[in-house]
């Protein structure tokens, strides 16, 4: 009847009120939340690119000390090429030494032959 539909009517009025309100509610502390959001969204943007420039810093600074610390191994033709520059460096020095000795002996074979001779 018609005051079963009133008090329907009115029934259904107040619960639209309070959903509203309600609503209305949840939008402020959305919106609040969102804003909240976004300015944490801009410290974490700024700190990560503070902390990546710094990474990038770190890394550069990496990679100049691996250069200056860190040796390349050498290539076989150059281990060849200073191998036989040796060789030929002790082969020159063993002839040099061997041309020593020889005038050693020959000046100690003198100096015996002096000897020899001077108390006789």
């Amino acid at each position: 009847t018609e005051e079963q539909a009133a008090a329907a009517y009115d029934k259904q009025s107040k619960e639209n009120e309070v959903e509203t309100v309600s609503k209305g509610q949840d939008v402020k502390y959305k919106t609040k939340e969102a804003a909240a959001l976004d300015r944490a969204l801009s410290e974490w943007t700024s700190d990560r690119t503070s902390v990546q420039s710094e990474h990038d810093a770190v890394h550069s600074y990496l990679s100049e000390l691996e250069k200056q610390c860190l040796v390349a191994p050498e290539t076989y033709a150059q281990r060849t090429s200073h191998r036989e520059a040796e060789i030929a460096g002790l082969k020159e020095a063993l002839s040099l030494l061997g041309g020593e000795a020889l005038v050693q002996e020959k000046t100690s074979r003198t100096f015996l032959r002096r000897v020899a001779r001077h108390p006789a």
